[in-house]
């Protein structure tokens, strides 16, 4: 792994932040990397405002949007809610919903099925709505590249209002309204909402328009922060602020379904993203993959906790089938690429078996990329096509090589990072030589090696309690605003140090010129360096800081992300 210290900022630009905060340089050096280089921004980030969140009727077409949903409500025509089967999908339809429900419209909800309909809008749901008399439907996480559905709806005389956040292709929808701050065209000053984030922001502009207030908005700020934390979107601008609060919601009073979720799986600490990500979010994902993502719908909607119980107790079922899916094919996969030299010499991992479930692809496409480290498509057979999810490295756009490949493809979407395809039978061999041949031309051997971004170097004596509390203040965490990672060197054990569970380190640190001052430390999957530590051998470290609560009382740890030089040296 490579590590990268970040580069310090304008001296005399932290100097005066540190004075005018009352903070120490360290501190001051990670907020001027956060782009907090002022008093003023510098607040507004510490203490987040929903006041300070941008008038929607600034994204390109809300006014368009807005008007046609209250002219619904006016004429009785019924309003069909549509989402995608993931968690951004899923809490934006919850979120619409219920919203249009609240102003008395007469609506219904739609998600597609995953294996009979595949991403995204579909005909079938088209023709669903037309069978119900739906005369609108609002899509939400999906729709920006659908021009061939909208124009099917439209021969249907249904008109469309699309939600999404993905980037648009060359020409837009002819929809009665296109909502997405990825529009060349539209002044919205943040990009980066979830597709939730810009059910939230219609919602916002209905209440306006409407003079309602926004009575139910702790219920909708649960579902923005759960699609936020999901859909690995940026944590700035308005997501912190839309998260912070959120969180802070989910911990006050938690909506029904994620109470049970919560209850269910014993979780009553104070919530971080990380448990969005991994408690709530896999289990709302669960219900799409195995059976179908109406469950979770229903279980976000739930107005009590015993009816939520019930729904919640299935999709946790749900994800342990699930669970034990990811592993087989996981394993299944990797043996594959292990024993086949030619796969092993590429760029690329791009692995197919018509039997692997659908659902789980994209998982075992995130555990193929942690293992080998290469942009990796996983790719099954569904309905006599092939398809699949690709997961990328940091820095390497998968979405834009796939796109490279795109006159191989029935239909493809995404992100950066993630995304997913559809492809005839008879094209796959070519589209694995083209995606390939792409990768060789535009990935480096340096994005091929895993990169450790360190925020800065340190000594374990800088870690006072002042500092610690300044650091938690910077949650939440996630991409654009990580928790901070901190290298310091020289450090040695107490002779504490053990492995514990599967081969976790724990050890109890300290540096020579400060031998007072100690901390324990936890290395997950590290228990191969115990070694380094029994022979006293200095070490360079890299970690986050955190707190560990272990019978009521609260300790400062150091979570280490990786070891140096106690492998050379030994």
């Amino acid at each position: 792994m490579r590590w990268t210290i970040k580069n310090k900022n304008d001296a005399e630009v932290t100097k005066k932040l540190a004075l005018d905060l009352n903070v120490d340089q360290n501190v001051a050096q990670l907020l001027a990397q956060r782009d907090l280089t002022t008093f003023e921004l510098a607040k507004e980030f510490f203490r987040p405002s929903l006041d300070k969140l941008h008038d929607p009727f600034l994204m390109k077409d809300m006014d368009l949007a807005v008007s046609r949903i209250i002219s619904a409500i006016e004429q009785n025509q019924k309003i069909l809610v549509y989402g995608d089967y993931d968690v951004d999908g899923t809490t934006a339809v919850s979120l619409i919903y219920s919203y249009l429900i609240s102003i008395e419209a007469d609506a219904g909800f739609y998600v597609p099925d995953r294996y009979g309909e595949g991403y995204g809008i579909s005909f079938k749901g088209i023709d669903y709505a037309a069978e119900n008399n739906y005369q609108l439907i609002i899509a939400l996480d999906c729709g920006i590249k659908s021009n061939d559905k909208i124009d099917y709806a439209s021969n249907k005389n249904i008109d469309f209002i699309i939600c999404d956040h993905h980037l648009p292709g060359e020409d837009l929808p002819k929809a009665i309204a296109v909502l997405d701050p990825k529009r060349n065209d539209c002044p919205y000053p943040y990009k980066e909402l979830s597709g939730c984030g810009i059910g939230f922001k219609l919602a916002q502009a209905l209440s306006i328009k409407l003079k309602k207030e926004l009575t139910n908005q702790g219920d909708y700020l649960q579902l923005a922060a759960v699609s936020i934390a999901a859909d690995i979107v940026p944590i700035t601008g308005e997501n912190r602020v839309l998260c912070y609060y959120g969180l802070q919601q989910i911990q006050k009073k938690p909506l029904p379904g994620i109470a049970s979720i919560l209850n269910q799986n014993k979780l009553k600490k104070d919530l971080t993203v990380t448990d969005l990500v991994f408690i709530i979010a896999p289990r709302i994902n669960a219900a799409g993959r195995i059976d179908h993502a109406s469950k979770s719908i229903e279980l976000l909607l739930s107005k009590d906790i015993s009816s939520a119980d019930v729904i919640a107790s299935k999709i946790n079922e749900h994800n342990l089938t699930r669970r034990e899916l990811d592993q087989a094919i996981t394993a299944e996969a990797i043996s594959m690429i292990e024993g086949d030299k030619i796969l092993l010499a590429k760029k690329s991992t791009v692995v197919f078996n018509k039997t692997w479930h659908k659902g789980v692809v994209g998982i075992v496409a995130s555990r193929l990329v942690e293992k080998f480290y290469r942009p990796t498509i996983v790719l099954t057979e569904s309905d006599g096509k092939i398809t699949g999810s690709a997961r990328s490295v940091k820095g390497f756009d998968v979405h834009q090589a796939i796109d490279s490949c795109s006159y191989l493809l029935e239909q493809f979407g995404g992100h950066k990072y993630a995304a997913g395809l559809t492809l005839k039978p008879e094209n796959l061999n070519e589209f694995i030589s083209k995606f390939e041949e792409v990768l060789q031309a535009t990935i480096t051997d340096e994005l091929l090696i895993p990169e450790q971004i360190i925020d800065l170097e340190i000594s374990l004596i800088d870690i006072s309690p002042k500092f610690f509390n300044i650091i938690k203040q910077l949650s939440p965490h996630g991409p654009e605003n990580m928790a901070p990672i901190f290298v310091a060197r020289n450090v040695y054990d107490t002779g504490w140090a053990k492995v514990v569970g599967t081969n976790h380190l724990k050890a109890e640190l300290f540096q020579e010129e400060n031998p007072e001052i100690k901390f324990e430390a936890i290395g997950f999957d590290l228990g191969d360096y115990l070694n380094a530590f029994q022979k006293r051998i200095p070490v360079d470290l890299c970690f986050s800081i955190d707190e560990n609560e272990w019978n009521n009382v609260k300790k400062v740890q150091l979570v280490l992300k990786g070891i140096k030089s106690c492998l050379e040296t030994q």
